[in-house]
């Protein structure tokens, strides 16, 4: 088996990711329970049900993979047990219906079919293979790595595809299904999770995954050279494009790029620097929430905490501050942006200590 130094080592450009654990990552990580323990409690009274539900209420009150693995990846953060096995539950009966062990990506509560896609989407089984991956050291559940690893392996054989003359270059897909077009791939550059990727990578033995993670780099690094790094892009051999019907803006999505980034100790990565340029030309108490991929114009901001919270920690890494405009917890913040209020507190702790609040 590959040991985790030769994990990272592959992963070239990713070799500043965060510290491998240790004595100081135990503590920081005890202080970072205690410490979210208020936003935790906030965040599970706005977005979370007594079902483990996570509702995302303006998208028709849905419920998507990736907003049930993320309330487990926190819940495993904050080493909230009972909560954490309570949106696992909810997850296994709802959206674990497929013949693998992927997710079905939404749940609609109003409609006549409550799942009426079967498709997974692959950050939503990323992370939580990771959250189960983190429960089973946290709460010493074999049960959970278990399942953590066929999760990962599912989702390298389904997600995981070989870039034909990209030299060899492997990248995740958004879901197993729907994104293979006849010269090439769509890819969404924000479903991959460098960290969570060599994480998983190193404790399954599944170098197809770390190498996804370097190459999801790779290609945000070729991105940020024109540009901030868009939501969307069709990859066809070396040659990346607009995808078709599919936003070739910095938007909504694509703010997770440099949060990711970040998280994973990659602070200097082009497409962060990108990211905080434009953000650093965003009227005073907004960020830039849809921006321009080619002229860096904004088109769209928001007052949310959540979208300035990502902006604020990634123009504080990009320059190199002490100190850094990270506001508050806003729990009436719609789930998405409250999330990544929340995921930004910890990328902070944990990777970018400087960057604390003032």
């Amino acid at each position: 088996m590959m040991k985790r130094r030769e994990f990272l080592t592959g992963l070239g450009t990713c070799a500043g990711m965060a510290a491998l654990p240790g004595l100081p990552a135990l503590a920081q990580e005890a202080d970072l329970e205690i410490n979210l323990q208020d936003v935790w409690a906030a965040w599970q009274k706005a977005h979370l049900d007594s079902s483990g539900r996570v509702i995302d209420r303006i998208q028709q009150n849905a419920s998507h993979s990736e907003g049930q693995a993320y309330g487990m990846f926190l819940a495993a953060t904050v080493g909230d047990r009972r909560t954490f096995d309570r949106i696992e539950t909810w997850t296994k009966v709802n959206l674990a219906i497929r013949p693998d062990n992927l997710l079905a990506w939404r749940w609609l509560p109003d409609a006549p079919e409550r799942v009426p896609d079967t498709n997974n989407a692959s950050d939503g089984d990323l992370f939580r293979a990771w959250a189960l991956l983190k429960a089973s050291r946290k709460f010493s559940v074999p049960e959970y790595r278990d399942l953590a690893q066929r999760i990962a392996t599912d989702l390298v054989d389904s997600c995981i595809v070989e870039i034909p003359g990209a030299g060899g270059m492997p990248l995740m897909l958004p879901a197993a299904h729907g994104f293979h077009t006849e010269t090439g791939f769509i890819v969404n550059p924000c479903y991959s999770m460098p960290l969570a990727m060599t994480e998983l990578a190193t404790a399954f033995d599944l170098p197809d995954l770390a190498r996804a993670a370097r190459g999801a780099v790779d290609l945000q690094s070729k991105l940020a050279r024109g540009g901030v790094v868009p939501d969307w892009v069709a990859v066809n051999g070396g040659d990346i494009s607009a995808a078709p019907d599919f936003s070739f803006n910095a938007g909504y999505e694509a703010m997770r790029i440099p949060l990711f980034l970040i998280w994973s100790g990659l602070k200097a990565h082009p497409a962060v620097l990108r990211y905080a340029e434009a953000q650093a030309r965003a009227p005073e108490g907004s960020a830039a929430t849809v921006i321009d991929r080619q002229s860096g114009e904004i088109i769209e901001t928001s007052g949310q905490a959540g979208y300035k919270a990502v902006a604020a920690l990634s123009i504080c890494t990009a320059q190199n501050h002490v100190g850094s405009a990270l506001p508050p917890f806003v729990p009436e913040d719609p789930y998405y942006p409250a999330t990544l209020q929340v995921m930004a507190m910890i990328a902070q702790a944990q990777s970018a200590p400087m960057c604390f609040p003032l």
